[in-house]
């Protein structure tokens, strides 16, 4: 599994301008609306809010993984963030995220949506990783990091 098949250049935000955990995951899926027009992108933000309110997906180390299903979703769909000063999420360590990665999967394809996570959260737990995510200058550098992965 590579993370570029789920992946559009155009959902990969180097510089995130958001300061609190609401105002984030509209930005970060801002561009889905762009890519995607025929997705209802206000249900997308809805469904992920519904999602944090079970539980927090800002898990540690900087990382927020925020997902949820969409009934008219056809495809999973991976949207990556990226906050230089880190913003308030809830994180079960207390600290600011800098680093997010969304996941919007079709309601009926449960099992591919829990490959995704879990890949996703593979490659976050490596520190060289986390550390070329974050030194990665520009969308084009960051691009082609996830791409590849």
């Amino acid at each position: 599994m590579k993370l570029g098949d789920y992946l559009a250049k155009e959902l990969v935000l180097p510089v995130l301008t958001s300061e609190s955990k609401s105002d984030v995951l509209k930005e970060l899926i801002a561009p889905v609306g762009i890519q995607y027009p025929e997705m209802d992108t206000d249900q997308a933000v809805r469904v992920l809010f519904e999602r944090e309110k079970l539980g927090t997906t800002g898990i540690g180390d900087g990382i927020a993984i925020p997902h949820g299903k969409l009934e008219d979703l056809e495809n999973v769909i991976v949207i990556v963030g990226r906050s230089e000063t880190g913003i308030e999420f809830d994180a079960l360590d207390h600290k600011p995220c800098t680093i997010f990665f969304v996941v919007l999967a079709p309601e009926q394809v449960a099992g591919m949506h829990l490959r995704v996570l879990a890949h996703i959260s593979r490659l976050l737990k490596d520190e060289s990783f986390r550390r070329a995510f974050h030194e990665a200058e520009g969308s084009e550098a960051l691009w082609g990091l996830l791409k590849s992965v």
